[in-house]
């Protein structure tokens, strides 16, 4: 059950990793200006995690035994854990801004280059907070990712759009690291929350986290339009879109969904096996973003992005590597063990 859940979760969260910056670089590309909406979009669509949840209640009520209680308590977040995915939640409404301010400047492959270091902050926060063991394998990925992103800081004026000055650019391309900071500490917070809880870690609980993290987020990144005035401009901005109103409200609600598929993958991910994978899967993804920015922008691929990439994916086989040949040593000295223990025990026989 929780590899098929792990594979849903690798699914989702390609659909998310894969078309979430496509979708936001369409809407600055043709017109879109407002920063504090591209932040909201991209947690907005929590409600319909709501369809699931209640699935999995109705589910719960139909194989509990009835008691005095209408509802088993255990199966909805507990207040303790609440708060921490509430203030998670916030971090994740700061991370979305910076994102998006990102992205409104640079094509989205360099973004997601960019991006792509949040493995190596991953790492770091998981080994921190979560006490994540690394191989060698391991972490020669996060070192030869955090190489790759840097050789894109060598060339940063070289895809720069024509109509983003090169300060914009410095500051979008500052804004996309710090970004990968903040969500590299969010993943492995995530997995402490549930190896610290409280009550029995489900996957309905991991949906209701979820849906909290991305209430707040949404709630912090409301604030943000209501001072810039986001709410009013939507009208107006619909109409002097360059590819229509009507798609205009496509592009937003259609991002709505998508990103929702990220966040939910993510964490889906982090659930069945760990924030590490996480990042790594991101990563995986990396190849299939910049062919599409490429498709469906004219993006130019110029030769420090080919380095980048071919980096990345060296670290990502060497990761998946190093899991690999770690599985069998252990899978190998289990048997020894197994082995072992009844010739001891038959040794000790009169």
């Amino acid at each position: 059950m929780k590899r098929a859940l792990l594979l849903l979760s690798c699914i989702v969260l390609a659909i998310g990793n894969c078309g979430g910056p496509q979708i936001m670089r369409l809407y600055f590309v043709h017109g879109g200006k407002r920063v504090w909406l591209s932040s909201w979009v991209q947690t907005a669509g929590w409600p319909i995690m709501l369809i699931p949840l209640a699935v999995a209640y109705l589910r719960r009520r139909r194989t509990t035994q009835p008691t005095s209680e209408p509802i088993n308590p255990t199966f909805f977040v507990k207040p303790h854990t609440f708060f921490l995915a509430a203030s998670l939640g916030l971090i994740v409404g700061l991370d979305n801004y910076i994102y998006a301010y990102g992205v409104a400047w640079l094509p989205v492959s360099t973004s997601s280059l960019i991006l792509s270091t949040q493995l190596a902050f991953i790492a770091v926060f998981a080994f921190l907070l979560v006490k994540q063991k690394f191989t060698p394998y391991s972490i020669n990925a996060v070192v030869v990712l955090t190489i790759g992103a840097s050789i894109l800081a060598l060339h940063t004026n070289g895809d720069r759009p024509e109509n983003v000055s090169y300060r914009q650019y410095i500051v979008g391309f500052m804004m996309t690291v710090g970004a990968a900071v903040l969500y590299g500490f969010v993943l492995p917070s995530s997995e402490l929350i549930f190896m610290k809880s409280s009550q029995k870690v489900t996957y309905a609980l991991t949906i209701q986290m979820q849906i909290v993290m991305c209430m707040f987020a949404t709630a912090f990144c409301s604030i943000g339009m209501l001072v810039d005035n986001d709410f009013k401009a939507i009208s107006r901005e619909a109409k002097h879109y360059e590819l229509g109103e009507e798609k205009y409200y496509v592009v937003i609600i259609s991002s709505m969904m998508i990103w929702q598929c990220y966040f939910t993958g993510a964490i889906g991910v982090v659930f069945t096996a760990s924030s590490l994978l996480s990042g790594i899967i991101v990563n995986v993804l990396l190849p299939v973003t910049e062919v599409l920015s490429v498709i469906f922008f004219r993006e130019k691929f110029q030769s420090e992005k080919v380095v980048a990439l071919v980096l990345s994916l060296w670290g990502f086989i060497s990761y998946f590597y190093g899991e690999i040949k770690h599985g069998k040593n252990r899978k190998l000295q289990t048997q020894k063990t197994e082995q072992a223990v009844p010739a001891g025990t038959l040794s000790n026989n009169p």
